[in-house]
């Protein structure tokens, strides 16, 4: 980039690296180059949604420059887009100043993460962090809070390497809108009416798959046209349920795939007639609910070496070396909490179920895929598998949480125990059995105030508490048909 153009907010307050700077003068060009006339400036909200705003190709400059600014109280709404905090009160109770009013916080792009989007005629897209007018960070900005942990990680000598598999559901969608479907903050309209594209209950069936050919064709092309490590698309179990799997990279990296793949299956879908979703236990998914399996390992810095390996335990005993048992201490110690992080939804909690591949209690094994943790070998080192997690998780909390976890393990020298065979032994402590026994539990927890912030921590449990509130207040179609004619 010029010299003339570094003369805004971002070189201001030193925001972008030499890196960055050469990203965003590559991103002119290439917005020249193929005549991109729109560009989506998007974050990722508390919810794990994108958020933002698109401008044309010639507000670009001063975008790269200073931002786009937008309403602060984007970060204080529940998933239904109802403001839980008083932001027009002089304290808005969250902890930290500079959100009353619903005044502006700052997009600051990061150019790195720039993509011209396959399905959006020239359209490219970037993602941001959030920032105050005054350059300090904003707390809430949840990539910003992975970056934190991330750091802390590597002060103690490693990184962290992430491997995703998200299931999610796709059904053939209705035609058109009508009143119904239309809601307002805190009481959504109904969802869109969908249809079937597949029965179910035939794991890996290639006929299956074939059947969904044009839309496995059309993610396939959206996903790499992204330059997504993608590494498989299958057919899972249950009816309308496919499963993408990404190469494992660095941790940050893998966190804005998640984000961008979401969007991507979503919007292809729906171009092209379909309803993708990524609600862990959508209306007839009694058979199979979806998950998100976070794969996660340790590296040494300084020598680049996997630190989970048994070859680095004593007399090489064990399917994990003495860091990997201690880190996995941490991730079963903290488990219950962290389910606010992996598990963030109402609906997500309906997937604990006993022998379903889906784990009910805070265990771990050896390859069982019936146990929250699963201890995987193989040719580039041994990792740990959360299977606890629902697609819909924030990226950057869920893996937050698990570095928050882990590393207290490390500090504490915690010891999982002995692998179990039998991962639905009642015996065994179980998994919250909803986001309010969670939120508890994350009150209980106070690693996760003391790592991430107590503000950080009050805020996102103030929203979650107020998601909640509004689910117990509605009467459900079980209870109407439950009592209405009988009593």
């Amino acid at each position: 980039m010029l010299a003339a153009d570094r003369d805004g907010y971002i070189a201001r307050h030193e925001l972008w690296s030499e890196r960055q700077y050469a990203a965003a003068g590559q991103m002119r060009r290439v917005i020249d180059e193929l005549g991109l006339e729109l560009i989506r400036f998007s974050f990722a909200d508390q919810h794990g949604v994108l958020r933002g705003k698109t401008l044309t190709r010639d507000a670009v400059p001063a975008a790269l420059r200073s931002g786009v600014t937008a309403p602060s109280s984007l970060l204080l709404k529940d998933t239904s887009g109802k403001t839980v905090f008083p932001v027009f009160a002089a304290d808005t109770g969250v902890g930290v100043r500079g959100f009353a009013g619903a005044g502006d916080v700052v997009l600051v792009p990061d150019p790195t993460t720039f993509r011209v989007l396959p399905w959006a005629e020239r359209t490219g897209w970037i993602l941001c962090d959030v920032r105050f007018p005054s350059g300090a960070a904003v707390p809430f900005c949840t990539r910003g809070v992975l970056r934190t942990q991330l750091d802390a990680l590597a002060a103690a000598g490693y990184d962290l390497t992430v491997g995703v598999e998200l299931e999610f559901h796709v059904y053939r969608a209705a035609e058109g809108m009508s009143a119904r479907h239309v809601g307002r903050p805190g009481a959504p309209g109904l969802p869109r009416e969908v249809s079937p594209v597949s029965s179910g209950s035939q794991l890996l069936h290639e006929e299956g798959l074939d059947r969904l050919d044009d839309l496995v064709q059309l993610l396939h092309r959206g996903l790499t046209g992204l330059d997504l490590p993608l590494r498989s698309l299958e057919l899972e179990f249950g009816p309308n349920q496919l499963e993408l799997t990404l190469h494992a990279r660095d941790a940050a990296r893998s966190a804005d795939d998640v984000m961008l793949a979401r969007a991507a299956v979503r919007q292809i879908s729906r171009r092209h007639g379909y309803h993708a979703t990524f609600m862990s236990r959508p209306a007839g998914a009694e058979t199979a609910s979806t998950g998100w399996h976070l794969h996660q390992s340790l590296r040494d810095r300084a020598t680049g070496t996997p630190a989970f390996d048994p070859e680095l335990a004593q007399n090489g005993a064990g399917p994990l070396s003495p860091l990997g048992r201690h880190y996995l201490g941490g991730l079963l110690e903290h488990a219950r909490a962290a389910t606010v992080f992996t598990t963030p939804t109402v609906n997500g909690y309906k997937r604990y179920l006993p022998f379903s591949l889906a784990p009910d209690r805070v265990v771990w094994g050896a390859d069982n895929k019936g146990a929250m943790v699963r201890a995987v070998g193989g040719p580039t080192g041994t990792r740990l598998e959360n299977r606890s997690g629902e697609p819909a998780a924030n990226p950057y909390l869920y893996i937050a949480s698990q570095i928050v976890s882990g590393m207290d393990g490390l500090a504490r020298g915690l010891d999982p125990g002995p692998p179990v065979e039998d991962p639905y032994d009642v015996r065994a402590s179980g998994l919250p059995r909803s986001l309010a026994e969670a939120l508890d539990a994350l009150d209980a927890d106070p690693v996760f105030a003391r790592s991430l912030g107590e503000e950080v921590v009050s805020w996102y449990a103030a929203l979650k508490r107020a998601e909640f509130a509004r689910y117990l207040a509605h009467v459900s179609d079980w209870e109407q048909r439950e009592y209405f004619d009988l009593i």
